[in-house]
């Protein structure tokens, strides 16, 4: 071995006695960028070579298809593992991590929240400590016992803005099927409908659209369960009581 390959070797042992090389290092390298592999293999070469250097040196590692340099000549700077190895993009095999669902806060009892206040309610319902807050659109449920994991038995929807279309869609379409039909809520205009019949076997949401005027919908909902234990002809009179007593900001 010539001094100067010796002069290398102790450089490179020096510099790289630390680190150390997972054993899949080269396989996660080509396996994530599958589409530049010339590239990428050649770092992930390079990457693996700072190890090795501590036994062979880097040049003779990598082999002259990696590039191989001329070996320097008295006088000439003296290349080590710090200033030859490139830039290789760090693996990050950590999945990202959800975004956390908005939400509308502590509502207290439910009564209130975004802009409508909730004038009533059918007896022995609590808030479920649940809402979801789209900006233009939110909702809120109540059930017996309070439990934001237990089945609701009353939910609302609010529609604002842009979300307002969404909801008169939906009661055109209906409207246009046949289905449901157009009642009164006070001075304010209401559609009664039973969505959803049939899916998974079930008997349908009964639920009814409220006009809350200019630019604000709202969609009144009872579980399937719920509904049953009231009977049809409760379900759609509570249905009308909770419309009636919405009001807004």
């Amino acid at each position: 071995m010539s001094t100067l390959e010796g002069r290398l070797r102790q450089i490179m042992a020096d510099e790289t006695a630390e680190l150390r090389a997972a054993p899949d290092l080269v396989d996660r390298v080509l396996r994530s960028t599958r589409r530049k592999k010339q590239r990428v293999r050649f770092a992930a070469l390079v990457t693996s070579a700072a190890v090795a250097a501590a036994v062979v040196p880097a040049y003779l590692v990598l082999g002259p298809s990696a590039g191989q340099g001329p070996v320097p000549g008295p006088g000439e700077p003296v290349v080590t593992a710090e200033t030859s190895q490139p830039d290789v993009p760090a693996i990050d095999d950590t999945p990202p991590l959800p975004s956390p669902t908005p939400d509308l806060g502590d509502l207290g009892d439910g009564r209130a929240f975004g802009s409508v206040k909730v004038g009533y309610l059918p007896d022995g319902l609590q808030w479920g400590h649940w809402s979801l807050d789209h900006g233009d659109s939110y909702t809120t449920s109540w059930n017996y016992d309070g439990d934001e994991h237990g089945f609701y038995c009353v939910q609302i929807f609010v529609y604002e803005g842009q979300a307002v279309r969404e909801a008169d869609e939906r009661t055109q379409a209906y409207h246009d099927e046949g289905k449901g039909e157009e009642v009164a809520v006070g001075d304010r205009t209401g559609y009664l409908i039973v969505q959803w019949v049939g899916e998974d076997g079930g008997k349908g949401t009964p639920t009814l659209f409220l006009n809350m005027g200019e630019g604000r919908r709202a969609e009144v909902m009872f579980s399937p369960v719920y509904a049953k234990e009231l009977g049809v002809t409760k379900t759609n009179r509570e249905l009308l009581k909770i419309a009636e007593g919405l009001t807004a900001d």
